[in-house]
């Protein structure tokens, strides 16, 4: 099933990317999935964790459907929606303060539509902002820049294309001058990036051939947006794909390293902290038939295959279905849900359990944590607000009008939050 569809310094010298205006930007403005570091950590955000119709400043609808996350620059909130046959497909600005639409713009109308999972739409990825330019994307339908200060499309490329089967997930990622985006579907995978002021392709780097031979051809897609991390001085793009998790120069599209792991129909981003790479493989089946998927902590340092050198542990996952969320890592803790609804906190050090107890509902949209708190959003609209640390602690429960796939962002003491139906600011000033 598809839905909606961190890191610090350390003695590895270990830390997230970005240019000097996004890297002290992430108070300022929330510019990616999961925040402008791509690791769900909201900085410092004093939210309200009892929320009532006193602490929503505004609700507004949505047109269509959609479960890409919000992103903000300035007083600009983007988010992207489709229609349910996919031939129309838009991107809507709302302003942060009142919640009116500042823009609605019906950027693609493509000509022919592939299908998709019942409970994926269109619009899943999320977009990717910077001053004065909006990144929209929609998969192999088509991506675009759009001009924040008066709505104008910049450029527009449809030109890239792959068979998702199951609808697009994967997010763009701004790196210095680039646009990265992530293809990997049941008939090609590769990544690109384009220059972000032209659209013009910079590089392409196609996924190797041979950790997808032994895996059907339904087997051989992937959702995931990819994570730039620097490992001594050195930028790397990981991208783990449904048979093969590799680092690349996001410079040029080299490999660097690679860890062979997993099968079909990965989503959830990688995680890192600490000198250490997280992610969850696609699932695969053991010698019973039986499927599984893990959860990996991988040295992020290395060269070449470091399958057989670099894994430090590995958790294996039954499943009921594919996992979605993107854990979130902080200081030395994974929370999760897995797909048999187990919330769990997980030592990053050793893959064991701290505590675990088992959800009603499913967790598609990926956790947050905010000023000590962990927050998880349920596809039946409840938001679980956790105590971070290594006791099972409710803080609040709260209730939405309807399911959250879509990731909030956490910005001036506020939570943007998206359900199906809405865009709501709960809190701030």
């Amino acid at each position: 099933m598809i839905s909606k569809l961190s890191l610090l310094f350390c003695f590895f010298s270990v830390a997230f990317l970005f240019d000097s205006e996004r890297a002290g930007s992430q108070d300022k403005n929330w510019t990616h999935f999961r925040g402008s570091n791509l690791n769900g950590i909201a900085l410092d955000e004093n939210i309200p964790l009892k929320w009532d119709d006193s602490v929503i400043k505004w609700k507004t609808e949505i047109h269509d459907k959609g479960y890409s996350s919000p992103v903000i620059y300035d007083n600009q909130i983007w988010v992207t929606t489709a229609t349910s046959d996919g031939k129309e497909l838009y991107a809507v600005c709302t302003d942060f303060k009142t919640g009116k639409i500042i823009y609605d713009i019906k950027v693609f109308t493509p000509d022919e539509v592939e299908g998709k999972h019942s409970l994926n739409t269109y619009a899943s990825p999320t977009a990717c902002i910077e001053k004065g330019f909006v990144y929209v994307h929609y998969g192999s339908m088509g991506t675009a820049c759009i001009n924040t200060t008066n709505g104008s499309i910049v450029w527009k490329h449809n030109d890239f294309k792959c068979k998702h089967v199951q609808g697009p997930a994967s997010s763009p990622v701004i790196y210095k001058n680039l646009l990265i985006l992530h293809f990997e579907g049941v008939d090609v995978r590769y990544i690109v990036a384009l220059d972000k002021s032209s659209g013009k392709l910079i590089w392409k780097s196609d996924r190797p051939a041979e950790p997808y031979e032994p895996l059907s051809r339904i087997g051989r897609k992937a959702y995931i947006t990819p994570l730039i991390i620097n490992v001594k001085g050195r930028d790397m793009l990981i991208s783990n794909g449904s048979a093969v998790c590799i680092a690349y120069d996001p410079n040029t599209g080299k490999e660097i390293w690679r860890v062979v792991d997993g099968a079909e129909s990965t989503v959830a981003m990688p995680v890192a902290e600490n000198g250490n790479l997280y992610w969850y493989t696609g699932f695969t089946e053991d010698s019973n038939g039986k499927k599984f998927t893990e959860l990996l902590s991988v040295n992020s340092e290395g060269n070449g295959d470091i399958t057989r050198t670099n894994v430090i542990w590995k958790k294996r996952e039954e499943l009921s279905r594919n996992q979605c969320l993107t854990p979130v890592i902080k200081d030395g803790l994974i929370y999760t849900v897995n797909t048999r609804n187990m919330m769990m906190c997980i030592d990053a050090a050793t893959g064991g359990e701290v505590w675990s107890t088992h959800v009603i509902s499913n967790y598609d949209a990926s956790p947050i944590y905010v000023n000590g708190n962990i927050l998880f959003f349920s596809v039946k609209g409840e938001v679980l607000i956790l105590k971070a640390g290594r006791k099972y602690d409710v803080v609040a429960k709260n209730q939405m009008d309807s399911g959250i796939w879509a990731t909030p962002a956490i910005l001036r003491n506020s939570v943007i939050l998206r359900t199906q139906k809405y865009l709501y600011r709960i809190g701030g000033e």
